[in-house]
């Protein structure tokens, strides 16, 4: 598995039978697709469906059904279409039970900043402002690094998205869960090495006592 990959078949683990699910924009649309399918989860897509299913492919590709980030995608038999007032009913009204996002930086107070690029014109956060507040849980799907840069930080350096609301981070090389003293790593990829990933992460690392590792 690539990078990608190997994030997007970590944070399914995370998914528990009978819950509702929303997936942003890019890396984690990736998740539905190692969803197990013998597991009863609801995938919501904030442009106005439930029901959403894995990416499309082929002869599965229809124009007229695509994720919030235009993607051609797969529904179940199950799928209801609405307007955006009613997908951000479900989403304000905490219906949301877990939200993948990526992002472009995240600090230890679990700090989110992930739609201004700096230099580049951007359209706006989208819905993701509303997402980190309604979902009971916020999970950040992104790469350890950009171009060797530390994208998990002390302190978040771009505009805010949400703040102190990030639950969990998952990387290629590492899963962050976010407490009061920083960030305790949980597991890291089988790959990589704890000195490996203190030294490529920007913020104040609690190692658990019960450290794991992930394929």
């Amino acid at each position: 598995m690539n990078a990608k990959e190997i994030i997007a078949n970590r944070i399914a683990k995370e998914v528990e039978d009978g819950s509702v699910v929303n997936l942003g924009i890019g890396l984690p649309t990736m998740v539905a697709n190692y969803i197990p399918d013998d597991m009863d989860v609801t995938l919501h897509s904030e442009n106005g469906f439930i029901g959403l299913d894995k990416v499309a492919t082929g002869d599965e590709i229809n124009p007229n059904i695509t994720n919030a980030g235009g993607q051609p995608v797969t529904v179940k038999s199950s799928a209801v279409f609405f307007d955006s007032a009613m997908s951000f009913a479900l989403i304000r009204g905490g219906h949301i039970d877990i939200t993948v996002l990526g992002a472009l930086e995240v600090d230890q107070k679990g700090n989110l900043a992930n739609y201004m690029v700096p230099g580049k014109m951007v359209p706006g956060m989208g819905g993701a402002m509303d997402l980190v507040t309604g979902a009971k849980k916020v999970i950040v799907a992104m790469m350890h690094t950009a171009k060797g840069t530390p994208k998990i930080l002390k302190e978040c350096t771009l505009p805010l998205t949400g703040k102190q609301v990030v639950d969990l981070i998952i990387t290629e090389l590492a899963v962050f869960k976010v407490v009061a003293d920083g960030l305790l790593l949980q597991e890291i990829h089988e790959s990589t090495t704890v000195e490996n990933v203190l030294e490529l992460t920007g913020a104040d690392v609690i190692v658990s006592d019960t450290l794991a590792t992930f394929a």
